[in-house]
């Protein structure tokens, strides 16, 4: 598996393969300023143990670091962000209106049952029983990559829902392609 390097430069980290840093370092190619993004995907079973830990994926880890953020998200799943994504979203939250309802109710629902939960050394996290129980989260669980944040879902829940969105896969992409999001 390819190393990455991780370099600091106009205040913001970024990060390159070494294969490609030894060619920069060689002069053989130029460095393109494109920043590091966490790009988290894929599909993966596991184990929720008595104790309520999940094991993240290899890659997962790597890519989140040792603490995140682990909130209720929608359709049945649990959301969970690095501190970097977490911040994002916190900052887009903070600048909605508190005069709106539907803004303080949906502040309050990401918030209050957001906690900050650390990875430990074999990749587990302990997952709270209020955020199990929203989720409904049984012996096995699918955690999933949705590009800059991880979901966690009832094994059950999450094929009934797969089946329903592939079975309308077409339609919403032509949907996205009028609104020119593909």
């Amino acid at each position: 598996m390819e190393k990455w390097i991780s370099l600091v430069a106009g205040g913001k980290e970024w990060y390159i393969m070494r294969s490609k840093w030894e060619e920069v370092v060689n002069k053989k190619t130029t460095l393109t300023s494109r920043p590091y993004r966490t790009m988290l995907i894929g599909e993966y079973t596991h184990s929720i143990d008595d104790k309520n830990r999940i094991s993240l994926p290899a890659k997962f880890r790597t890519e989140m670091g040792k603490k995140i953020v682990v909130t209720p998200g929608l359709d049945q799943c649990l959301f969970v962000f690095t501190h970097k994504e977490w911040q994002k979203i916190e900052e887009q939250l903070n600048q909605s209106s508190l005069l709106q309802a539907d803004n303080r109710s949906f502040n309050r629902f990401m918030f209050a049952g957001a906690v900050e939960v650390d990875v430990d050394a074999i990749g587990r996290i302990l997952i709270p029983d209020f955020l199990r129980d929203r989720a409904c989260l049984k012996n096995k669980v699918v955690v999933i990559g949705v590009s800059s944040r991880v979901e966690i879902w009832n094994e059950k829940t999450w094929s009934e829902y797969k089946k329903v969105v592939e079975k309308q896969a077409d339609t919403l992409a032509e949907k996205l392609g009028q609104v020119g999001v593909l």
